[in-house]
Parts: structure tokens; C-alpha cells; sequence
């Protein structure tokens, strides 16, 4: 299931909303329209949430079903919130890489995380989300998070991704890996697209062929 839409006039919805198997969060804010447009998209009911007061909940927030990791300025009230809804939650530790969804691309069968992780922070959050981790880079691109987008049935990766990272990527998250675009040419997968098992919210930008990779890559077509 697909739906197009711009929250807040921005066709990056990956950049607003964080879908899993089992939690869809959003900012608030949004219009009804686009409220019932990721609910059909992504088969859960919206759940309005902020970190540190922002809206930017997909950039923020790095979640599967087991648990979520949260940017260092997520305040304790957000954190409860988060907890409350059945999730373990982990505040990464403060650090230039505080955008947790930026910079954690997950499932619920692995991660890969920027390169420039801590060794503490990694274990830590295997820990949290329940699948190991890895460090590396799509398409030669730091912010894992922002690079690509997955789901427990593959990864759309960053068109620059080379062979070689595509390998891995499949190593790290156990789902196959292909490359694409979204928002007519953009390469900032994670960034274009909320998207779990059930389908996928993209911007109103994206064409009929980059929706088709999308199907493709994400194991709609099965």
C-alpha cells in the first residue's frame, strides 16, 4: 500500500514520521488528511509524539518493534511516553550525532550505524533495539538512517551504494538490497520514506517508476 503525501508542505516524510512493524509516531500538528493517509499507508494507528519538543520525529527517533533510540535532548517526559507505549528506550549520549534516525538504519534483524559510533554506544544499542549492529556507509553516505530505508522484507539504498555496500547491507540487516530514488531523483531514502512490512508513506514528488523500485525493494510484491 502506498500514499503520497506532504506533511507540513515537505516531501520528505521520512524526515516527520517513524513507522515500525508496531508503532507509528508523528508530529503533531499534522492535517486529518495526512493522518489517514499514513494510517492506510502503514496499517497502525498515528501516535502523536515529540523529542526535545521537535517535530522531526523520523530524523530523531531510530525504532524497530523491540525498542527505539532517541536523540540526547529527548526530555524524561518524551522518554516515559515512549516507554509507555511498550518500547525500551535508549537517549544516545550527547555528541554531534544526536540524530538518532539520521544516523541508525534498523529492523527487527539488525542496524548499521554511522561509521563514527562509539564502540559504547553500538553495544548499547544492540542492546536496546535486540539485533546486532554494524558500522558503514551507503553510498559513501555517513548517515545510514537518511541513506536508505528498510523493513524486515529489504532495503531501498542510496543509488551511489556500490556492490560491495549493498553486500553488507544485506549482511547487517538479513533482507535483500536494492538501490532507487524518491521525490523524482533524490537519494536520501530514510529521509523520502516512512515505511514497514505493510507499505509505505513517500512525498507527492516520487514517480510511477521510483514507487515501483520501492514496491520492489521493500517486498511488497510478495
Amino acid at each position: 500500500m502506498f500514499r503520497r503525501l506532504d506533511p507540513f508542505g515537505n516531501p520528505n516524510v521520512g524526515v516527520y514520521v517513524r513507522a515500525t512493524e508496531t508503532h507509528l509516531f508523528v508530529p503533531m500538528g499534522l492535517t486529518q488528511n495526512n493522518r489517514d493517509d499514513l494510517k492506510e499507508a502503514l496499517g497502525l494507528e498515528p501516535v502523536e509524539a515529540t523529542i526535545g519538543g521537535s517535530p522531526l520525529i523520523g530524523s530523531l527517533m531510530a525504532a524497530n518493534s523491540h525498542g527505539c533510540v532517541v536523540a540526547d535532548f529527548a526530555t524524561d517526559k518524551e522518554i516515559a511516553f515512549f516507554e509507555s507505549t511498550g518500547l525500551r528506550v535508549m537517549r544516545l549520549e550527547h555528541s554531534r550525532l544526536n540524530a538518532a534516525g539520521n544516523n541508525i538504519l534498523c529492523n527487527d534483524k539488525g542496524a548499521m550505524v554511522h561509521p563514527d559510533l562509539s564502540e559504547k554506544t553500538l553495544r548499547r544499542l544492540e542492546e536496546f533495539l535486540d539485533v546486532p549492529a554494524t558500522r558503514g556507509t551507503i553510498g559513501a553516505v555517513s548517515t545510514t538512517g537518511s541513506a536508505a530505508s528498510a523493513t524486515n522484507k529489504g532495503v531501498l539504498a542510496h543509488p551511489l551504494s556500490s556492490p560491495e555496500e549493498l553486500d553488507f547491507i544485506k549482511q547487517s540487516l538479513h533482507v535483500p538490497a536494492r538501490i532507487g530514488t524518491v521525490n523524482h531523483g533524490h537519494g536520501l531514502l530514510g529521509a523520502g520514506i516512512a515505511a514497514n512490512s505493510h507499505g509505505a508513506a513517500v512525498g507527492t514528488r516520487t514517480t510511477g517508476i521510483e514507487l515501483g523500485r520501492i514496491e520492489e525493494a521493500l517486498g511488497y510484491l510478495e
